[in-house]
């Protein structure tokens, strides 16, 4: 019996049932379990309704607690360059004691418990509609090289396990805009396969001598020495010119397999969110622009390193189709650097302690916001 036929038999019954006497609602109960085959306590639900169809019940959305301290968690979210919740969280706190020791940021008593308090899920619901929005897509310029290919080891993603810093993975990002024609500007970015430092440089064209001393002068701000690079197969790194210097310098050289971007993961990784967000993917080609990016990639990597938390992968498991990832917590790379024993000498610890407590995140922010503005007007 079909649930429409239900309805109607319990319809016609209704108002016999409302009027009887209690033995007599019995026997229309017998009848009807009989007859439609439900179970009594359903049929004395059907039997009680009025007919009438039900008004949908208006459920007020409850207000948060943490509406009066978003202004200042927008801005918390802005100084971290929009990282997502789980990323932010961990850091709320120590973002918030820099913030407010520059006098960034007035919090009450009350509010500061409220943001060291709040969770990651709560950050992203809150910021929903703030971060709706935010795209960027572009292309890719890599030219292979085949040049000393042979004589270079070829590295996959799952041999590197280095307990050290100074093992580097290099990527080439360009910034040609819709076209690839002509000489235009690229962005070298090196990033630590165990802490996540990275620096970045400009240069001009993809000569091979260029992307030497552009890669040279970014190593100078490294607080480490560096043991080991890592490139794709682009003839800007697979060249005599990089080979000698590593072999002279004792530096280890791999490549990665062709068109296998999981293979240089750390480094592309930031091609977008250290490259790709804050350049974009508009063309840069005149000298003008690349002295404001060479002014600009300095103040960049310091804000990257001390001020941009980031999670790395700590364990993968694999059931039947389904993967399943756990990260660690979110940590800057200045503080996995701190974590790493015997990573950096006593004096360079000392150094960066300096440089991190002079620095002002959102002045900082600012000053890279200011130069990537007039590379705009460019």
């Amino acid at each position: 019996m079909s649930t429409s036929t239900v309805t109607e038999i319990v319809r016609r019954k209704r108002k016999e049932y409302k009027k009887a006497r209690k033995g007599e609602k019995g026997r229309i109960l017998d009848e009807l379990e009989a007859l439609t085959a439900y179970h009594r306590k359903s049929l004395e639900r059907l039997l009680g309704q009025s007919g009438k169809a039900k008004q949908p019940v208006v459920r007020r959305p409850r207000g948060s607690r943490y509406a009066q301290v978003l202004p200042h968690l927008r801005t918390l979210w802005a100084v971290s360059f929009y990282a997502c919740g789980k990323r932010l969280q961990p850091f709320l706190s120590e973002l918030l004691s820099v913030m407010k020791g520059f006098g960034e940021i007035m919090v009450a008593a009350e509010e500061e418990a409220l943001l060291t308090s709040i969770s990651a899920a709560t950050i992203d619901r809150l910021l929903v509609a703030d971060r709706a929005g935010l795209s960027l897509r572009g292309r890719t310029t890599t030219k292979p090289g085949t040049l000393l290919r042979s004589q270079i080891p070829v590295r996959t993603f799952g041999d590197w396990n280095e307990r050290e810093p100074g093992f580097l993975e290099l990527d080439l990002v360009a910034h040609c805009g819709e076209t690839a024609k002509g000489e235009f500007l690229y962005t070298l970015d090196m990033t630590d396969v165990l802490t996540g430092w990275t620096v970045v440089g400009a240069m001009k064209g993809r000569g091979e001598r260029g992307a030497l001393v552009a890669m040279k002068a970014a190593w100078e701000d490294l607080p480490f020495s560096v043991k080991g690079i890592d490139s794709d197969n682009d003839s800007a790194f697979i060249n005599y010119h990089l080979n000698r210097y590593c072999l002279s310098h004792e530096i280890t050289f791999t490549r990665c397999r062709p068109y296998k971007k999981n293979d240089q993961c750390h480094v592309e990784q930031k091609n977008w969110s250290l490259v790709r967000q804050f350049v974009g993917y508009r063309r840069l080609e005149t000298d003008e622009q690349l002295a404001l990016l060479q002014e600009a990639y300095p103040l960049l990597s310091r804000y990257h390193n001390f001020f941009l938390p980031m999670m790395r992968l700590a364990s993968k498991e694999r059931q039947g189709s389904k993967v399943t990832k756990k990260y660690d917590t979110a940590m800057t790379p200045y503080r996995r650097l701190l974590l790493v024993e015997g990573g950096i000498a006593g004096h360079e610890q000392e150094r960066l302690r300096h440089e991190y407590e002079a620095t002002n995140p959102a002045e900082l922010l600012r000053r890279i916001t200011v130069l990537l503005g007039r590379l705009g007007e460019l």
